[in-house]
């Protein structure tokens, strides 16, 4: 990604990074929402069956100073520390390019980065506004979160002349 950046500077243009974080992303994701984008990955039958039941009716509970707290269900997230719940987290997250196609979205986990580019820095700032309020629809849709603490401290743009 520097380097595309650094390309994009030297042919004059102006970059504009938008750094997303999403709240609580792995607590958040919506188990319907999940099976529903696994039916359509083409996730079908008895493996369908298999994930719908491995986040049906999971529960869990807090231990502190060897005090329990009371079992409850978990209503939507995936398990952390498991080796699905990152493949999952992912299959939540994959159809995100729907919503910004091309390649100025740059996933990693959680976090969401979007980069745009061009000659003229009005355009490029509407561009980034019309694509935030995409992915805006798109966390809606998705019933996920950004969070504004973390948000509001990221965010960069550079032209060649504050290089």
């Amino acid at each position: 990604m520097v380097d595309q950046i650094y390309a994009h500077l030297d042919k004059h243009e102006s970059v504009v990074g938008v750094y997303l974080d999403l709240e609580k992303a792995f607590d958040t994701v919506n188990h319907a929402i999940l099976l529903h984008k696994l039916y359509n990955y083409g996730i079908r039958g008895v493996v369908y069956e298999w994930f719908r039941n491995y986040l049906h009716n999971r529960t869990q509970f807090v231990t502190v100073n060897e005090c329990n707290s009371e079992v409850r269900n978990i209503k939507h997230g995936v398990p952390q520390g498991s080796l699905l719940g990152p493949l999952l987290f992912l299959i939540y997250l994959n159809d995100i390019h729907e919503a910004v196609p091309g390649d100025k979205l740059k996933l990693y986990a959680d976090d969401t980065n979007l980069f745009v580019c061009g000659s003229n820095l009005q355009s490029v700032a509407d561009e980034t506004n019309i694509l935030l309020s995409k992915l805006n629809k798109w966390f809606i849709a998705n019933k996920l979160s950004l969070s504004l603490e973390k948000n509001l401290l990221y965010g960069i743009w550079i032209s060649r002349e504050s290089w």
